[in-house]
């Protein structure tokens, strides 16, 4: 069944599309504000991504930039905002279509239809990795030198997130903001523990290929692209 991952506060026009979207035969996942979507987007997956703009926390715009850091799978702003500014804003962001509220249900099936039709089998980028390291989503796994590493959900995001940048400094902030949703700085050793947890998962798997991760005193840390 496909799944298709709905970002709208309101929560009864929030039950409502889930309803319809249902009854149309997909599977739905409903996020009321950007960090839980930024979450559901990398537990779940969705074929699709139904997105209002006007959200508590990370707005609209913050979710579709980060989302298309990650993806390339279908976004349809659904909005109050008219104007064609908007439309052409939002187009002009990543979007893949953009319609207004209050909206026709046949019209909408429709569009979310034609996404679908249009959108490629393999959306999601940086899955594979040259020198030595496969992400494995569906088990929220890493293959490190041939052997499969179990991680925790921070240890899978934490390691995501820098295989994402290789070659390029994450800072702390960024990790923090990005892996814990705390772009406030707050907690700052968490992030030092995690990767320290993360270097002894890569250790322990017996590869001994070295070290990917490297820290880069003062600022953050970056996964080695030419180790």
């Amino acid at each position: 069944m496909t799944c298709l991952l709905v970002v709208e506060d309101d929560p009864d026009l929030g039950l409502a599309l889930r309803t319809v979207l249902d009854q149309a035969g997909y599977e739905t996942v409903l996020a009321e504000d950007g960090n839980a979507a930024l979450r559901l987007l990398f537990a779940e997956r969705p074929a699709l991504m139904v997105l209002d703009l006007v959200l508590p926390g990370l707005d609209g715009w913050e979710v579709l930039d980060r989302t298309r850091d990650m993806t390339d799978l279908p976004v349809l702003i659904l909005s109050g905002r008219t104007s064609p500014n908007e439309r052409v804003r939002g187009l002009r962001a990543g979007a893949d279509d953009y319609v207004t509220k209050p909206f026709d249900t046949q019209e909408l099936l429709a569009r979310i239809e034609a996404l679908l039709r249009r959108s490629r089998p393999d959306q999601w980028r940086g899955d594979y990795v040259e020198a030595g390291l496969r992400m494995v989503p569906e088990r929220r796994s890493a293959v490190w030198q041939g052997r499969e590493i179990r991680l925790s959900d921070i240890e899978y995001r934490l390691l995501q997130v820098l295989v994402r940048n290789r070659g390029r400094v994450v800072t702390t902030e960024q990790l923090l903001d990005l892996v814990w949703d705390a772009p406030d700085g707050a907690g700052r050793e968490r992030v030092k523990f995690a990767v320290l947890r993360l270097r002894r998962r890569l250790a322990a798997s017996g590869a001994g290929d070295g070290d990917p991760l490297e820290s880069v005193r003062g600022l953050g840390y970056r996964y080695r692209a030419d180790r």
